[in-house]
């Protein structure tokens, strides 16, 4: 199976600089991959970032432009499509894209954080930080290019979120009134990761029903093993975990319709540790990929 390479390089959807780089970074790393068809860059202009606290819509203008370009770029790829952020707002193009050419799909995001806020909840203006609830059909304003249906709350599975001490209690009540499944970093270590992938499949993909695509934010991963992103949160998986979970993936790759990877932040990397495993779990995918028809 042959595979575009979407990417994503920007940032406008966070206050900290630094995801925009992280695909050329990829970039370099998998460009020689006999599975890849074609790399596509979508640049962005991400300089004088608008980081006003005060702002609960940071850059709206100027995201809601960038996503609708990727989205369209997304929807001409007729092959499997990867797209590497960026931060992750970039998912909301991505998703989309995807549900408009599949149609009938679930979501698992693999994420330390929901974003599940709407402009109503976010405390920070951070527009990362309201992707999921996004695809799931809020805040329509940030997917203004996307005239389809949205995916299921019923059907949108999280796995790793730990954020909750964080995050308002708004945040919680919207994921709760959605009913969207969350499996935390506690469950995954105490369920496994190969029965909470099961789980989360059979969710997702409406006992294999449909297809599921999988939005996977690197900060997922504890910050000892993966310095390199925009919001770190400390207590999550290991590497080894990471790596396990990607390759638990696979499994399933015939209900995998499409796949992210994101908030690689180079600035913010030590050592290329955070690149280094990015890298492994695309070559982890890539490669099962190449042995697909």
């Amino acid at each position: 199976m042959k595979v575009n390479i979407i990417n994503a390089e920007c940032d406008l959807g966070v206050d900290v600089d630094g995801a925009s780089l992280g695909p050329k970074k990829l970039k370099e790393t998998i460009k020689n991959n006999n599975t890849i068809n074609n790399i596509i860059d979508v640049p962005c202009n991400c300089t004088n970032k608008d980081n006003e606290k005060n702002n609960l819509k940071k850059n709206y203008d100027r995201l809601i432009k960038y996503t609708t370009k990727l989205y369209k770029t997304i929807l001409d790829s007729k092959d499997f499509t990867i797209t590497i952020g960026g931060d992750h707002s970039i998912a909301t193009a991505s998703a989309l894209a995807s549900i408009k050419k599949e149609k009938n799909l679930g979501i698992i995001w693999i994420d330390a954080h929901a974003d599940y806020n709407t402009f109503e909840t976010t405390i920070t203006g951070n527009l990362h930080g309201l992707p999921l609830a996004t695809i799931n059909g809020y805040n329509k304003e940030l997917s203004l290019f996307h005239d389809e249906k949205y995916f299921d709350a019923k059907k949108t599975v999280i796995i790793g979120y730990r954020s909750e001490e964080t995050n308002k209690q708004t945040e919680l009540e919207n994921l709760s009134k959605a009913g969207v499944t969350i499996f935390t970093t506690k469950d995954l270590q105490k369920e496994g990761i190969e029965n909470t992938l099961k789980k989360a499949f059979i969710i997702a993909s409406n006992n294999n029903s449909n297809k599921v695509h999988i939005s996977y934010d690197l900060d997922f991963i504890d910050p000892i093993d993966a310095p390199g992103v925009s919001i770190p949160e400390k207590n999550g998986p290991s590497k080894e975990e990471a790596l396990e979970l990607a390759k638990e993936i696979t499994k399933y790759i015939n209900y995998v319709s499409s796949f992210d990877i994101v908030e690689l932040n180079p600035i913010n990397d030590i050592d290329n540790k955070t690149l280094n495993i990015a890298k492994t779990i695309l070559n982890i995918i890539l490669n099962k990929l190449s042995k697909e028809k």
